[in-house]
């Protein structure tokens, strides 16, 4: 919702400002189609030399992002401690049944309660095969710490791949724009004949290149650049406090400890209170029961 009234506050401003102004529309709506036609093809045309079809698809899925927000939610967090506070709990007390939870979460009668979680491949690979790593019995936590933040860093990275994409975009569309600008200057020298009235139209329809390239440059596609960053990065906390949790484990932290360094590196806006945590904790103890 807020991706929308943002749009809508930069054209009601740009726009208003310009007809209050005193400024017309008719110029800019007669140049608009085909300045779009040679900025937006050029544009889109670079996009795709410069990444990969699979690149494509990310980017046009994580733009959705800039509307509907992080994908993990306040109450996520809470049920993520409650399944690691699970699995851990039932790691310490019987090695052997845990692996049949960790060797196939999609049936696993304790994953199935997260159907949330249990659907982000991301997130159960990182907590199965950490525990399958703790199973092995590795002599150095440290070993595996630094797997997991080896494996999020290339996660990371590869997320962070759309907003670098649509970020090139909008360093470009600028330099696009004078390319629009200076053709239409060139369809003007070509009709220099013709009466200063004419003329006049013809050059600010040429200007309307250049002020579309900065326009959607640093009006709409840069910003949707620097949400889906902050989008991804976000996200990330999740999978980051998956691995607090579990190299906590690793160490032989009690498990209400591990679970409670978990909940302390959740940012504050997600984390959930002590005693929130202590009732969750409480009915899945209750449930086990």
């Amino acid at each position: 919702m807020v991706g929308f009234i943002g749009i809508a506050v930069i054209f009601i401003m740009v726009f208003g400002g310009y007809l209050l102004a005193g400024g017309k529309l008719a110029i800019i709506l007669k140049a608009m189609p085909f300045e779009l036609m040679m900025i937006g093809g050029a544009a889109v045309g670079s996009f795709l030399i410069g990444n990969d079809m699979g690149a494509v698809k990310h980017t046009l899925k994580d733009v959705g992002k800039v509307f509907k927000g992080p994908k993990w939610k306040p109450e996520d967090y809470r049920d993520l401690l409650c399944l690691l506070f699970e699995l851990i709990r039932l790691a310490r007390q019987n090695p052997v049944a845990i692996e049949e939870h960790i060797e196939a979460p999609q049936e696993s009668a304790i994953f199935s309660k997260y159907e949330k979680i249990l659907t982000d491949t991301e997130a159960i690979g990182l907590i199965c095969d950490t525990m399958r790593s703790a199973s092995m019995n590795y002599d150095d936590p440290h070993q595996v710490e630094e797997v997991l933040e080896k494996r999020m860093e290339a996660n990371l990275h590869h997320a962070l791949h759309s907003s670098h994409a649509l970020q090139t975009m909008a360093d470009g569309l600028p330099a696009l724009g004078i390319v629009a600008a200076v053709l239409g200057v060139i369809k003007t020298m070509g009709s220099i004949d013709q009466p200063p009235e004419i003329l006049g139209k013809m050059i600010g329809g040429a200007l309307v290149g250049t002020f579309l390239g900065v326009f959607l440059a640093y009006g709409l596609v840069g910003p949707f650049a620097t949400k889906v960053k902050t989008v991804v990065e976000e996200d990330g906390h999740f999978y980051q406090l998956i691995r607090e949790v579990l190299v906590a484990n690793l160490h032989n932290h009690a498990t209400n400890i591990c679970i409670e360094v978990g909940r302390q590196n959740t940012p504050s806006h997600y984390r959930p209170s002590f005693a929130e945590l202590e009732e969750a904790l409480k009915n899945v103890k209750q449930a086990a029961a």
